[in-house]
């Protein structure tokens, strides 16, 4: 058996036994070595050793954990509460007001923290209660809050585009100013969407009452501001500093890292029970994402000296498959291996497969990294595994679990609609980019 048939019984395997359940991360390792040993011998242990070097040495990863631990941090610090509250209190004679603090604010930390549970957790205790209290529908308040959380994979400063970066070989800094546009597109499609469905009807988001907006104009004002400032500095200063180029992402991140702590310690909660419990969900959600990049790139490492990667893509380059089609099929593969996966073994398995083929064919890889993440975005919404719909339940145990994907259903095709619009105008994606960094 050649080597390059060898890689693709591999390949093969590995979408088997992870489909059966065994755990990834070890999985790939366990596969890589055994394959790789049949391949090249003992060659595959010094290969592993310097995948495992070469991994943990790279500085832009880092900011994966000092990500994550600046969402933590003000996942504590209530600022989202008051933000949210000044924006219902500000629009609460409208009908649909919640819908709009919910994607406002949805947006605002989906900038703050990269981190879809903690977004949708977050803006599920936010605003799942009051949008029951108020008598909202129940499938659109479910829709709103799950697409609203789902943000925070896109918007910068993403973890999924920290991670993306080395895999397509392009610059997080330029990923971070190309998502920011398509990002502020779909929190603009989720507003006109719902608040059209209530202007259509306005029973499914009524006004608040008269008692819950008695409240004076100087206590929005001063809710308001220390809801939307404090974070939006922080955003401004952290994107801004890496966009930029004046400090690299894992710099940025750092200075977000004291950035988060200072606000939450202004406002007052910065405890060492919430300090502690930031740096615990952080070793546990960064060591998950590092062990598991490292078993792909030893996997990567192995499947590319087995010479499988090249040969799929002259294969598929001698038939003539157009861009487009190539394009395509790609972004249906992710979505489909989006419902029983995260996005983390699909961007650092699968992709890394045709990101030869998509090189050859020229393909702008900052543009196709937008559109990769909007797909992916698209599966924490996808029924049957639809992750968002388990963190909304979990805070609305009383909400049915099907009425919960039904109203996800209409906002999976709001983001596919996205897709199509930055599939066919790429300057959306890519005129930040373009205008910060030079085309």
């Amino acid at each position: 058996m050649s080597h390059e048939i060898l890689g693709l019984v591999l390949l093969g395997l590995l979408f088997i036994v992870i489909l059966g359940g065994f755990p990834i991360s070890f999985t790939l390792i366990f596969l890589a070595v055994a394959f790789g040993y049949i391949g090249m011998g003992s060659r595959v242990f010094y290969l592993m050793t310097y995948q495992t070097w070469n991994t943990m040495n790279d500085t832009v990863l880092g900011a994966v954990a000092m990500f994550t631990f600046m969402g933590y941090v003000l996942e504590s610090a209530g600022l989202m509460n008051r933000l949210f509250h000044a924006v219902q209190l500000l629009f609460g004679r409208m009908h649909g007001s919640l819908y709009l603090a919910t994607i406002l604010t949805a947006a605002l930390f989906a900038a703050a923290t990269g981190i879809v549970g903690a977004s949708v957790t977050i803006i599920a205790l936010m605003a799942a209660p009051v949008m029951a209290k108020s008598g909202y529908d129940q499938k659109l308040c479910a829709g709103t809050i799950c697409a609203g959380g789902t943000l925070g994979i896109l918007i910068p400063p993403s973890v999924m585009l920290v991670v993306m970066g080395p895999v397509l070989q392009v610059s997080v800094a330029r990923l971070f100013a190309a998502a920011l546009l398509p990002g502020l597109l779909l929190a603009g499609i989720y507003l006109v969407y719902t608040m059209t469905k209530v202007w259509r009807n306005p029973k499914l988001g009524p006004a608040l009452s008269a008692k819950d907006l008695d409240v004076s104009k100087g206590y929005i004002a001063r809710e308001l501001f220390f809801g939307f400032i404090p974070v939006i500095t922080l955003i401004v200063v952290t994107l801004g500093a890496i966009v930029s180029g004046w400090a690299t992402p894992t710099e940025g991140a750092a200075l977000g890292c004291v950035g988060g702590l200072a606000v939450t310690a202004a406002h007052g909660r910065l405890t060492w029970a919430v300090f502690k419990d930031a740096v615990f969900r952080t070793a546990y959600t960064a060591s998950m994402v590092m062990v598991l990049l490292l078993a792909s790139n030893i996997m990567g490492a192995v499947f590319s000296a087995l010479g499988t990667p090249e040969f799929i893509a002259q294969t598929l380059i001698s038939w003539d498959i157009s861009p487009t089609f190539m394009i395509l099929a790609i972004l249906a593969l992710c979505f489909i291996l989006g419902w029983p996966l995260e996005w983390v073994p699909i961007v650092v398995i699968i992709v890394p497969i045709f990101v030869p083929i998509l090189l050859q064919m020229k393909v702008d890889m900052i543009w196709f990294a937008i559109l990769l993440a909007v797909t992916l975005q698209t599966c924490w919404l996808s029924p049957p595994v639809a992750l968002s719909a388990y963190y909304l339940k979990g805070v609305m145990p009383k909400w049915d679990l099907l009425e919960i994907y039904k109203g996800m259903l209409p906002f999976m095709g709001l983001q596919w609609i996205a897709v199509l619009i930055l599939y066919f105008f790429p300057k959306v994606v890519l005129v930040l980019p373009n205008l910060i960094f030079g085309g």
